[in-house]
């Protein structure tokens, strides 16, 4: 914990803004994967950004390795065809 306040906190922070980040441990679940961190960006740019950020500190295949980025658009479907997003749900 104190190398991600230490180091990724104020990499992401000084180079970036308009960025969210939730962490999911998958490790009860999956085998090829233990650990879920997903990034949201305002923007394409900040996206960048923060992948810039993020690969100058050693948590980029230092204390994780990095099998795979995906890159997203929410409900994008609905939002081209000016559709409801029937697939975004909340109880």
């Amino acid at each position: 914990m104190d190398a991600f306040t230490a180091q990724v906190l104020p990499a992401t922070g000084a180079r970036t803004t308009g960025v969210r980040s939730r962490f999911y441990d998958t490790v009860f679940y999956s085998v090829r994967v233990t650990d879920v961190w997903v990034w949201e960006a305002e923007d394409h740019h900040a996206y960048r950004l923060l992948i810039d950020a993020l690969r100058e500190t050693p948590f980029w295949e230092r204390y994780f390795e990095v099998v795979d980025l995906r890159a997203g658009t929410e409900n994008g479907y609905a939002r081209a065809y000016g559709l409801e997003p029937v697939a975004t749900v909340a109880t």
